[in-house]
């Protein structure tokens, strides 16, 4: 675990409801959490406690109803290009090549060309895409498409990761590597990464702590912390109680 006591991200009283059809839903009530600099904190929960509400609002997508999130001490008031955001659809620009997906903020933040394309072929190489970048989305598999948008995110160099199950929708084999990709990706850069995923194994193979969170509407009920050194044997004893461990807390705040 990172050796770190300086948080960057403070979530502090926070609520949120939506109105439709003149109806109210209380998606969150009462979310306090804090996440420190470099630290790898994974949310997890039944469907429907509101983790990708969470993540939208600390991303600035949507705001609070009632409650706090700083960022780096400050409000959140919005997008900003310092917290990376991949969410589970790819949200790739289909008229945009690989190279030119990757590259989109840096060209929004007008980024010198040269710089820039430095930038994006040292991304496309991490992400093993080099031999893609003049392919379309619509040429390439799920695991692909979430490279990119893992390396669009990426692009700007964003001190935070805000990551909503970004490899759900890829086989296991594919979401292996694309976890071990992560992993590496984190400890080279020192990155402060929020993780939502409904994968317990997923959760406790990446995390340092993991943030259990009740059924509708969701609160925070346990933090988990996760000690053991990475990479993490699946196979091991310690790792298949955990996982059991976390199935039932789960199950017991449905």
């Amino acid at each position: 675990m990172r050796d770190s006591t300086d948080t960057v991200i403070a979530i502090d009283g926070v609520a949120k409801q939506y109105k439709r059809d003149g109806r109210s839903t209380t998606a969150l009530r009462d979310v306090s959490l804090s996440v420190s600099s470099g630290e790898f904190v994974t949310v997890v929960g039944p469907s429907g406690c509101g983790k990708t509400t969470l993540l939208r609002l600390v991303s600035g997508l949507e705001s609070p109803t009632d409650g706090d999130i700083t960022v780096a001490g400050k409000p959140v008031q919005g997008p900003d290009p310092n917290r990376g955001t991949v969410f589970q659809e790819y949200h790739l620009f289909p008229w945009l090549t690989v190279r030119e997906n990757v590259a989109f903020g840096l060209v929004e933040q007008g980024v010198p060309a040269a710089e820039r394309q430095e930038r994006v072929q040292e991304l496309l190489y991490v992400i093993g895409l080099s031999d893609f970048a003049d392919a379309y989305p619509k040429e390439l598999s799920g695991g692909m498409k979430q490279r990119v948008g893992l390396a669009r995110a990426l692009a700007v160099d964003p001190d935070i990761l805000l990551l909503d199950e970004p490899f759900g929708s890829v086989d296991m084999q594919t979401r292996r590597q694309l976890q071990r990709e992560l992993l590496e990706i984190w400890r080279g850069t020192d990155k402060t990464v929020l993780f939502v995923t409904h994968d317990i194994e997923e959760a406790v193979a990446l995390s340092d702590r993991i943030v259990i969170m009740s059924g509708t509407p969701g609160r925070v009920r346990a933090t988990v912390s996760v000690a053991e050194s990475r990479p993490r044997n699946r196979s091991a004893q310690w790792f298949v109680d955990q996982v059991e461990t976390l199935f039932e807390r789960i199950e017991s705040h449905a």
